[in-house]
């Protein structure tokens, strides 16, 4: 498969949806896509605009600060010790280092990739790039022969699903079994919600308990886009298989994957400062409290959610069909229909728009 082979990109099919919701007599309330849309906290900013003279090429490994830092984080945030500057390197931005990552691993023909049921399509897209199989499978048992690469995302995106130790586990030894690698897509982890996650470190690959101190084919992708509302920095970093970490430097090296200097700056910054990240999360809490109840009360039945950035809701009707309902209502979401084949009657909502459009959609959402 080349790029011409590529389908067109999914959300152009969402514009007639957009323009009704346009027409609404108070403007549409837009939670289609997750970018976030509060202000790049000032921590980061500062740390931007001291460092942009930067007129050298910078590494691709990135500075020492920033993986000394990135290091630290995991060690604090996620319950991942022991690491060292060796294992972690940055990217800019997730979806690049989704999207290549199969390639770099010298991936192709016949092998086969997994990733999850209710996914992010860039898995499946890195898969056909490289003329790999892509299969949709979030029981290990049903991982099959000739799986080189398995993608985790806990929390899921659009689905809201964490994965606990115990599930980790089984993921990682089926992996193994098979001679496969295993990237854990973690980028909500900060954002846990309900049950176990309202308090409690959401699991990471990396962490001891899932692979009893052998790091050896896991890898762990973190991006500071939605805890730190820096989707416009490309701000983002990868951790694990300190053997499979030095590859893909290498071959980014060739290919000039460079994180922008200041950029590096402001992600130490980021990563030092817990403040502005709890502070984002009571904002998105807030957001969250208003628009379930209303979405539950106008008859959307919510599954899993439990964290993440979004509502992973149904109708118990075609996604399209939802979309149209919640469009005459100046309401726009994401079809289900766009995280693979396997839920058709679902809709993601995003929790990224103004709490006063967010007031807004739950009103419109009370009135039949």
């Amino acid at each position: 498969m080349s790029v011409r082979d590529l389908a067109d990109y999914p959300w152009d099919a969402v514009a007639p949806y957009a323009e009704t919701a346009r027409r609404h007599a108070d403007g549409i309330v837009d939670l289609s896509i997750g970018s976030p849309v509060d202000p790049t906290p000032e921590v980061v900013a500062a740390a931007l605009r001291a460092a942009t003279d930067a007129h050298a090429y910078p590494q691709t490994v990135g500075t020492p600060d920033l993986r000394e830092a990135i290091v630290a984080w995991y060690a604090r945030r996620r319950g991942v010790a022991g690491l060292t500057v060796q294992n972690v390197l940055p990217t800019i931005g997730s979806k690049e280092l989704v999207a290549l990552l199969p390639m770099l691993l010298g991936l192709g023909a016949g092998d086969v990739i997994v990733h999850p049921r209710a996914a992010y399509p860039t898995y499946e897209v890195g898969a056909r790039l490289v003329g790999a199989t892509p299969v949709a499978a979030d029981d290990p048992a049903d991982f099959p022969a000739g799986t080189r690469l398995v993608w985790v995302n806990s929390p899921g995106n659009p689905d809201g699903r964490v994965l606990d130790v115990a599930e980790l586990r089984a993921i990682v030894a089926r992996a193994r079994e098979l001679g496969a690698v295993v990237v854990s897509d973690e980028c909500y982890a900060e954002l846990g919600w309900d049950g176990a996650w309202a308090d409690a470190v959401v699991p990471s690959i990396l962490d001891p308990r899932v692979h009893d101190g052998d790091r050896a084919g896991l890898l762990s992708v973190y991006s500071l886009s939605k805890q730190s509302n820096l989707a416009g920095y490309r701000a983002a970093f990868l951790a694990g298989d300190a053997d499979i970490v030095g590859r893909l430097l290498t071959a980014r090296k060739h290919l000039g994957l460079m994180l922008p200097l200041p950029v590096q700056h402001a992600m130490v910054a980021a990563l030092h400062d817990d403040d502005h990240v709890a502070a984002q999360k009571e904002l998105y809490r807030a957001r969250r409290d208003v628009l379930r109840p209303a979405l539950e009360a106008a008859g959307f039945r919510i599954e899993h959610s439990e964290a993440g950035l979004y509502l992973w809701a149904t109708a118990g009707e075609d996604a399209w069909t939802t979309l149209g309902w919640l469009a005459e209502r100046g309401i726009l979401a994401g079809p289900g229909h766009f995280y693979g084949e396997h839920y058709p009657q679902h809709v993601r909502f995003s929790l990224t728009a103004p709490l006063e459009r967010i007031e807004a959609a739950a009103g419109r959402l009370a009135v039949s």
